[in-house]
Parts: C-alpha cells; sequence; structure tokens
C-alpha cells in the first residue's frame, strides 16, 4: 500500500504542478490580458480558501482514500473539460475560470485528506521516509511540469497539455483510490467528531473541535503562523527578486542562477532531512523556516548573484528539510480523528500568506523602497520563526507523557 501511496502522490503532484503553466499559456493565445490571467489564476485560489475548512471536517468524516479518489477525479473532469474547449478552439476565458474554480473546490477538499492517508498507510517509523519521498517527488514535479507543460503546447497546443493533466489525475484517482484504509469508529478515541462511525457531528461543532485541538498545543499554532509569515515572505522575494536581478544584477540570466540554485538546495533538503541525526524535530524545523531571512538580507544589500543564490540555496534547502520533519511531527502529535482539521487550518494559513505576498510586494516597495522592505521581511521571518520555538506550554519536545487530548 505505501508504493501505491507514493506512485499516486507522484502522479497528483505532476498533474498540479503542469496546471499553472498550461493555464498561463492558453489564456496568452487567447488575449495578452494581464488582467485575464490573473482573474483566471485566482479562481482556483479563491474556492480553495473558502472550502479548506470544510474539506478539514469532510477528512476528518469519511476514509481518506475515497475523498482523495473524489478529488482528483474532479480535478480529472475539471481539466478534461479545458482540453475538449482548446482542442474544439473555444478559448472562453469565463469558462476557464470557471473549471479553475471547480479544481480549486476539489484542492479544498482532497488536501486535508493526504496526511490522514498517509498516517492510515505508513507505521510511524516509515512515515518521516515516505514523507521525504514524497518531498523530493513534488519538488522534482515542480522544475519539470513547466518544461513539460510548454513543450506539450509549443509542439501540441495547450489543449493538449491539459489532456495530459487529465490523464494524470485519472491514474492518480485509481492508485490512491486503490489504498485501503481500515474502518474504525473514533468514539472510543475521545472525539466529540465520529470519523468513520457513521454519526457525524455537527459542522459547527467539528470545527470547533478542531480549534480546540489547536488552542492544546501552544506550539503548533505558533509554528503554523510562523510557516505564514514565510510564506508573505516568500512572495515579497518572489516579486521583488526578478526586478533587482533584471535592474541591477546582469539580466534574467542572474534570476535564472538564483532560482534554480534554490531548487538545488530544496531537493537536497529533502533528501537530507530523513539522513540528518536531529533530536530536536522542532527546533530543525523552525530554524530551517528562519533561514528565509538570508535571502532577503541579501536583496536588501543588493548583493552580488553568486551571494544571493548561495543565500537562497541554504534558504530553500532549510525549506527542504522542514516540510517532510513538519508532515511527521504533526502526524504523530495530532489525534489522528482530527488531523484533516489541524492540517485544513495550516494550510489555510500557507495559501492565503504567500499570494498576499505576492500582491502587496510592489505596493509596499513602492512606499519604503526595496531595501527597507526586503531587510524587514528578512527580520519578520527569522523573528516569528525562532519565536516559535518556545512558545507557551509543553512542545512534543519538552512533554514527558501524552496530553489528555492526545490519548488515542
Amino acid at each position: 500500500m505505501t508504493t501505491r501511496l507514493l506512485i499516486g502522490r507522484c502522479l497528483s503532484a505532476l498533474a498540479t504542478a503542469l496546471i499553472p503553466t498550461t493555464l498561463t499559456l492558453a489564456v496568452l493565445r487567447a488575449t495578452t490580458d494581464g488582467g485575464a490571467l490573473g482573474l483566471v489564476l485566482a479562481s482556483e485560489m479563491v474556492p480553495l480558501l473558502l472550502f479548506l475548512p470544510v474539506g478539514g471536517v469532510l477528512a476528518d468524516r469519511i476514509r481518506p482514500e475515497r475523498v482523495a479518489l473524489l478529488a482528483d477525479l474532479t480535478r480529472c473532469a475539471a481539466q478534461a473539460a479545458i482540453a475538449a474547449e482548446l482542442l474544439l478552439g473555444v478559448n472562453r476565458l469565463l469558462d476557464l475560470a470557471l473549471l479553475s474554480a471547480l479544481s480549486g473546490v476539489a484542492i479544498a477538499f482532497g488536501s486535508p485528506a493526504v496526511p490522514r492517508l498517509v498516517v492510515a498507510v505508513v507505521p510511524g517509523r516509515e512515515r518521516l521516509r515516505v514523507n521525504a519521498r514524497i518531498g523530493v517527488a513534488t519538488s522534482l514535479s515542480a522544475v519539470i511540469a513547466p518544461a513539460l507543460a510548454g513543450t506539450v503546447t509549443v509542439a501540441a497546443g495547450p489543449g493538449w497539455a491539459a489532456a495530459l493533466t487529465a490523464a494524470l489525475f485519472a491514474c492518480s484517482a485509481l492508485t490512491l483510490g486503490g489504498v485501503r484504509t481500515a474502518a474504525r469508529s473514533l468514539a472510543a478515541a475521545g472525539s466529540r467528531a465520529p470519523v468513520m462511525s457513521g454519526r457525524a457531528g455537527s459542522f459547527g461543532g467539528d470545527v470547533v473541535e478542531g480549534w480546540r485541538q489547536i488552542r492544546a498545543r501552544p506550539w503548533f499554532l505558533a509554528c503554523v503562523l510562523g510557516h505564514g509569515v514565510w510564506h508573505f515572505v516568500a512572495g515579497l522575494f518572489l516579486t521583488l527578486g526578478p526586478v533587482i536581478a533584471v535592474q541591477r544584477l546582469g539580466g534574467e540570466v542572474s534570476w535564472t542562477v538564483i532560482v534554480q540554485s534554490g531548487t538545488a538546495g530544496m531537493l537536497l533538503g529533502v533528501f537530507a532531512a530523513p539522513r540528518l541525526p536531529i533530536r530536536r524535530p522542532l527546533r530543525a524545523v523552525q530554524i530551517g523556516a528562519a533561514c528565509y531571512a538570508l535571502p532577503m538580507v541579501a536583496l536588501a544589500a543588493t548583493a552580488p548573484t553568486a551571494v544571493l543564490a548561495g543565500a537562497y540555496f541554504v534558504a530553500m534547502f532549510g525549506l527542504g528539510v522542514l516540510s517532510p520533519l513538519w508532515e511527521t511531527m504533526v502526524a504523530d502529535e495530532i489525534p489522528e480523528e482530527a488531523l484533516g482539521r489541524v492540517r485544513s487550518f495550516d494550510q489555510l494559513i500557507s495559501f492565503a500568506s504567500r499570494p498576499f505576498g505576492l500582491a502587496v510586494a510592489a505596493p509596499l516597495a513602492g512606499l519604503t523602497g526595496v531595501t527597507a522592505l526586503a531587510l524587514t521581511g528578512g527580520v519578520l521571518v527569522a523573528a516569528a520563526n525562532v519565536a516559535a520555538i518556545l512558545p507557551a506550554g509543553r512542545t512534543p519536545e519538552q512533554r514527558q507523557e501524552p496530553a489528555p487530548e492526545q490519548v488515542r
């Protein structure tokens, strides 16, 4: 079952990474209006943010493989419809926006189910290794997908790129849908929201219970907020960095070198995470996020390309280490019956923060200047994530025995 899970996640990651490039090229073939492109791309994000809390509740009520199956089938249908329109020469932007919104809803329901699926299938001692492999697949997909989508689009048109995406989602759905987890009642585990017992509580009650699980763990809330700052600052860097590279560091080649350095760092970090002798994973996670201060300070100082690329390599190495460690630690510390709701909150903060950073970077830079904004961002990301190491209450590393709400 672990192999099936890994294959399914790899296919889904590649399909997900193909979508932005395919949609961008499809819209740009239909119109050169940047506002239209922004509307289509945002059409996925808005319903995603709105429905994530609902997806978290559903993920805790239904077997995760069923949720993953339905989510990937929905995204397959949306991409197949986009492919059909593009292949028929129909380039209605409204249709692309609506189908993107449908994909956003599917992501909102599918994302919180994935951590529960990993917990249900993979034994605790193996989770870090499996999460690292999933992280490698996701990182490689982010690198390969734009080139693959671009190549297919140039050779055959964006409709065929969308058709490829639909096929990958179909294969992912069949693979993940074939994973089998045991049905069990969680009433005996102390959950007020029975997950698989067939007696679901009210939606509001389930959300409140999920929030209670979060409030009972100040370390988790502090880390999630710190990661939200990280995503916001990443949005600033990804907006300001290309401008500085083009204007002051020698052009587009400089930015390409910086980005590729970050990609290499992230891949190396994900690969190294299960092999490093880390005794305090919470500290490693937060220090990894705080490393994003380095490229922000380098950006503020208008450092040479080599220095900025090195700083970004270290920052993304920290992210690579952070991702599988965080996935594994949260799965170990949060009761399985509440994991979907808790992770939906985590994902909501992450999904919302980076687009916000991308949106406000240029206006803020106009008010404060690039140097002041980059330096402020570096200080914020370091302070927010280092401060999260010592929140009020017990951390997983300080706890000597399980808290009452963690007994399963």
